[in-house]
């Protein structure tokens, strides 16, 4: 059993981190201050693979391994959480059913498009005002055939990239008479008429991360737009979150690993009664504790990844690992903002921005508590 990346992953995880030092986390601050989506560093991340993790190459991606497209997301979270969201968002939720159910022609005229990093990115709506995890019951935003056409009509919403992306995918239900077979995703381009994105939601943090919510007003779609099949778009949706919540908890590890390093530099240089505050039990207790939290996270979701890349089963892992990754940055961050005492409070230092952007995390593709009624489930089938 090996736990060591491969030469390739080593090269690839010093690459990426090089680049988000200079380009994407210097930007973090002001990111989360104005909300302004950083473009600057995104447009350059499109010529080194970071649009196209999940793609292969003959559609212009990068086609990396799954544990080297975990690494990039954490590795970006490192530098900015809101950014990592929003390119986890493209990578996992906004490309992964192309590549997965769709036919070449969309695949030749969508993936290109947005692994490029001259253009927008990809999105994924999904929850609905009157629902939350119920995608099953809570999908009433409809499309129905007419001619060579669907119309689709209805209303999503914390549809994160909605503004900046050049399509959503949207999960739409086609059989009126319901069942784990009356929902289809289709390919909606955001120029369409008459669908509304509206303002950018409000938030405790990841500001530099648009989320909005989204109306479908009669919008006509190409009937070649659906995604796989037609009835199997909740299927669909189920096995791309999976690998999402790899997404997620990436995201996890490189904000607990980026609030853990600015501890330890804290508790090294604050003195207090004449001596480091690192000289302090307490003190070191909550960094053993991080140090040891992250460490476990980390190696699970590498191994979740793993799973993932062998084409194996991997539901309950999935859920395992960004449970306990999620929660994890929650505690490291919370931790991380105790040993700064009042300044860790403010927003001139960075671990009140990733204790902010950490909080969601928990609750963003699927919570906590969804996480534990899978891995129950699964226990409760085991023999």
């Amino acid at each position: 059993m090996d736990f060591d990346l491969t030469e390739e992953q080593k090269i690839w995880q010093k690459t990426v981190h090089e680049f988000v030092a200079k380009e994407v986390q210097p930007r973090a601050h002001d990111v989360d201050v104005t909300g302004e989506f950083n473009w600057d560093a995104v447009r350059k991340m499109g010529p080194l693979g970071l649009l196209s993790l999940n793609i292969p190459e003959e559609y212009g991606g990068a086609g990396v391994d799954s544990i080297s497209a975990a690494i990039a997301i954490e590795e970006i979270a490192w530098g900015c959480g809101s950014t990592a969201l929003a390119i986890a968002a493209h990578n996992g939720l906004g490309t992964t059913p192309i590549v997965l159910y769709d036919s070449e022609e969309l695949k030749t005229n969508w993936l290109p498009l947005v692994a490029s990093g001259r253009n927008k990115l990809g999105a994924l709506a999904l929850t609905e005002p009157g629902a939350g995890s119920d995608l099953q019951g809570g999908v009433v935003t409809r499309a129905v055939k007419d001619g060579n056409e669907w119309v689709i009509s209805g209303a999503k919403m914390w549809c994160t990239n909605a503004s900046i992306a050049e399509y959503i995918i949207t999960l739409v239900r086609t059989d009126p008479a319901g069942g784990s077979r009356s929902l289809s995703q289709i390919i909606v381009p955001t120029d369409s008429r008459g669908l509304r994105i509206g303002p950018a939601e409000k938030k405790m943090g990841l500001h530099g991360s648009p989320t909005h919510a989204v109306t479908y007003e009669d919008v006509r779609i190409p009937l070649d737009n659906l995604i796989g099949e037609e009835g199997r778009g909740l299927q669909q949706t189920l096995a791309t979150l999976d690998g999402g919540r790899i997404g997620i908890g990436a995201i996890s590890v490189g904000l607990a690993q980026a609030a853990f390093e600015h501890a330890v530099n804290y508790a090294r240089e604050r003195k207090a009664f004449g001596n480091p505050i690192a000289d302090q039990q307490a003190i070191q207790w909550m960094l053993a504790d991080a140090a040891t939290e992250i460490e476990i996270a980390r190696t699970m979701l590498y191994k979740t990844a793993w799973l993932k890349e062998q084409g194996r089963n991997y539901n309950k892992e999935a859920a395992m690992a960004k449970m306990f990754a999620t929660e994890m940055a929650e505690r490291v961050t919370r931790n991380a903002i105790q040993i700064h005492g009042g300044y860790g409070y403010s927003s001139e230092y960075p671990v009140e921005r990733m204790y902010r952007d950490a909080r969601l995390m928990t609750i963003g593709e699927g919570t906590s508590e969804i996480q534990r009624l899978v891995i129950a489930r699964h226990v409760l089938a085991s023999e």
